[in-house]
């Protein structure tokens, strides 16, 4: 799945960098070459001449600046022929993994900031706070730093098999663990109950941790859980769930790609498992 690279340091202070590497976004799409997708060196990137609305430093990997660009909204407008922006799912497999987990950072940036130009309390402009990655508001005093929305992912186990299910806007034929948000007030293991309980209609325990991935559609942080099954019969609720079965690990359906999603990691590993506790 894609993390952090190694050798990633997040920050946030402006520089005036020439070797720096721009990560451009048309809202949510990644500006990119078609025919040759790369890094984007700063120089390249001013060369085009497009607009930018705003700037945000991510941080330095390997010594190098790495800096957000959002383009006015006219923006993708002014492309040039050989570039093309598409969504960070589009350049899965396309992009070097280290390039697109801080893409990811870049586009949550960006997202962070587009939606606190204004303060959520009393309405007035806000401002960017010198030092922090924060915004202020000069009216009322309200600070607000990125929001990350928790969810949790588990995967379910019953001996053998695995409880898969398909999203109501899932591809045809594609499965995966379960997954949604926490709401306020709950732990991550309440919310795996909870949701279990809901999407499919089974009780779980032995919950155990896999690990975590953040996940820019647009703000989350992907917390991913084992548990087994412990009672009940597997009745989908429509709205959220197009189809959920057992599958034997020797029988899955259709899944998420490799390598890049905490989902296929944890199928992937917990298939491993039991495959070798039966041996």
């Amino acid at each position: 799945m894609i993390v952090t690279p190694p050798g990633f340091l997040p920050d946030h202070r402006a520089v005036d960098d020439d070797n720096a590497i721009a990560h451009v976004f048309s809202r949510d799409r990644l500006v990119q070459l078609t025919d040759s997708p790369s890094l984007l060196p700063w120089a390249a990137y001013a060369e085009l001449g497009l607009v930018a609305e705003r700037r945000h430093v991510i941080g330095r990997h390997d010594g190098v600046t790495h800096v957000a660009v959002a383009l006015a909204q006219n923006g993708l407008l002014e492309l040039p022929g050989a570039w093309r922006a598409s969504g960070l799912r589009q350049w899965f497999g396309v992009l070097p993994e280290p390039h697109l987990a801080i893409a990811m950072r870049a586009v949550q940036l960006l997202e962070w900031a587009r939606t606190h130009r204004f303060c959520g309390a009393c309405g007035a402009p806000t401002e960017r706070v010198p030092g922090e990655r924060a915004y202020s508001c000069a009216a009322c005093g309200l600070s607000v730093y990125p929001r990350i929305c928790p969810a949790m992912m588990v995967l379910i186990t019953r001996g053998r098999q695995l409880l898969l299910a398909r999203g109501v806007t899932f591809p045809p034929g594609r499965y995966s663990a379960l997954a949604g948000f926490l709401e306020a007030g709950e732990s991550i293991e309440d919310a795996i109950h909870r949701e279990v309980r809901e999407e499919v209609c089974v009780e779980v325990d032995n919950l155990r941790y896999f690990a975590s991935q953040s996940w820019p559609f647009p703000n989350s942080l992907m917390i991913a859980f084992t548990a087994q099954w412990k009672s009940g019969e597997i009745a989908a609720d429509p709205a959220e769930i197009a189809d959920a079965q057992w599958f034997d690990i020797d029988a899955l359906p259709d899944m998420p790609a490799p390598r890049v999603s905490i989902s296929r990691a944890l199928i992937d590993a917990t298939v491993q498992r039991l495959r070798t506790t039966r041996a």
